[in-house]
């Protein structure tokens, strides 16, 4: 099982979803894990990419519905256990979380 953290900005972001929005972003994640327990090749379906102008942060996007497209900021940081990725969530949000990803 990878581990993870946030960062406190990812907490309060997160916080300011609403119930649906978070209840998507769970599924989302859920995939995520999948991939990475399985190598860290990701799904298409995920839509995962480098931020430009941001070395080692990458975007996971998903749909959050009727509204714009849910993002989440995330890089990988050191492993706390030997060959199990650990994930730093960064950001979660929409476009606008790639000002300060």
């Amino acid at each position: 099982m990878p581990t993870y953290e946030t960062l406190p900005r990812f907490t309060t972001d997160l916080e300011r979803l609403t119930s649906e929005q978070r209840r998507k972003f769970r599924q989302t994640v859920a995939a995520f894990v999948e991939d990475l327990r399985a190598g860290g090749r990701f799904r298409t379906g995920l839509r995962i990419k480098r931020v430009q102008r941001a070395t080692g942060i990458y975007e996971l996007t998903w749909s959050m519905g009727a509204g714009p497209a849910g993002r989440a900021t995330w890089q990988y940081g050191p492993a706390r256990r030997p060959d199990t990725p650990h994930v730093i969530w960064r950001r979660i949000g929409t476009h606008d979380i790639l000002t300060g990803p």
